[in-house]
C-alpha cells in the first residue's frame, strides 16, 4: 500500500450524484477503499464516515469512498443506508491498483482478488499525511477523523 509521505497518485472517478471528483481538486481529503456495497463490514465503515461527515467538513477535508461497484448500485446502496459521503466506481481498478490495496485475499478457502480496506488522509499538497492499511471498521472513522483534525 501507499505510504505516509509519499504522492498520492491523482484520479478523477464518477461519483454518485450524476459527477465525477477529481482528487486534486478536493483536497486535503479522506479516501477510504472498501471491499463491496451493502455488505456487513462496508455497510458499517459507510454508516461511520456518513455519521462524522458535517465533522470532517468542519475540519476542512474532504471524504469519499472507493470500490468498484458501479454508480447504480453505489447509489442504491446510499439510499438503503442514507449514506452520505460521495461514492466514487473504480470499476477497472487502475486506481486501487496504484494505491496499492488492490489485493490477493482469502475467504472460506478460497483465493481472489480484491480490495483490501484501507484508507489514506491526503494533504493540501497532495501527499499522504497517515495511511491506514487492513482497517477494522470499529473506531475507524473516529481515529481518521482525529487525524483530519490534526492538519
Amino acid at each position: 500500500m501507499i505510504a505516509t509521505g509519499e504522492k498520492a497518485p491523482d484520479f478523477t472517478l464518477p461519483a454518485t450524484g450524476d459527477t465525477s471528483v477529481t482528487l486534486s481538486e478536493n483536497l486535503p481529503a479522506v479516501v477510504f477503499f472498501y471491499p463491496r456495497d451493502d455488505t456487513s463490514g462496508c455497510t458499517k465503515e459507510n454508516e461511520a464516515f456518513s455519521a462524522l461527515l458535517s465533522e470532517f467538513e468542519a475540519a476542512g477535508v474532504k471524504v469519499f469512498g472507493i470500490s468498484k461497484d458501479d454508480i447504480k448500485s453505489h447509489e442504491k446502496f446510499m439510499a438503503k443506508k442514507s449514506l452520505t459521503v460521495p461514492l466514487l466506481s473504480d470499476a477497472e481498478s487502475d486506481v486501487c491498483e496504484r494505491y496499492g490495496v488492490w489485493a490477493e485475499k482469502k475467504m472460506y478457502g478460497k483465493t481472489f482478488m480484491g480490495i483490501e480496506r484501507s484508507t489514506v488522509l491526503v494533504g493540501k499538497d497532495g501527499t499522504i499525511v497517515q495511511a491506514w492499511p487492513k482497517v477494522k471498521v470499529p473506531g475507524h472513522a473516529e481515529e481518521v477523523l482525529e487525524a483530519a483534525r490534526a492538519l
